[in-house]
């Protein structure tokens, strides 16, 4: 199982970025998918999940509205739209998967918002 993350850079605050999870090793169509983030000092939380059947999604409270997690089932690519751009988001963003009793991670890729 492998996953790449890309798409990361800095940003000013109010801007978008767009972040890429590539993937390869299991089955995609079938599997969860959840985008986490580490800011530094602080513990990794969970960001956006989108399931397999019928693509339905779930965020943390803190980006409701203004991120968008979507899947290309193609491409075994899952997406994290991000919108509206505030300094707390900075962090490092990974993607996950549970799959056959295990949990895989991706390197992570660096989100900054500054001015």
């Amino acid at each position: 199982v492998q996953l790449v993350e890309s798409g990361g850079g800095l940003v000013q605050p109010g801007g978008s970025l767009r972040l890429s999870c590539t993937t390869s090793g299991f089955t995609f169509s079938s599997s969860v998918m959840r985008w986490y983030r580490q800011a530094p000092r602080k513990e990794r939380e969970l960001v956006a999940v989108i399931f397999s059947t019928g693509g339905s999604t779930d965020y943390a409270d803190s980006v409701k509205g203004r991120f968008l997690i979507s899947r290309d089932n193609v491409k075994n690519t899952v997406y994290l739209q991000m919108n509206s751009l505030k300094p707390e988001d900075t962090a490092v963003y990974y993607c996950n998967v549970r799959y056959g009793g295990r949990i895989y991670w991706g390197q992570g890729t660096q989100v900054t918002v500054s001015s």
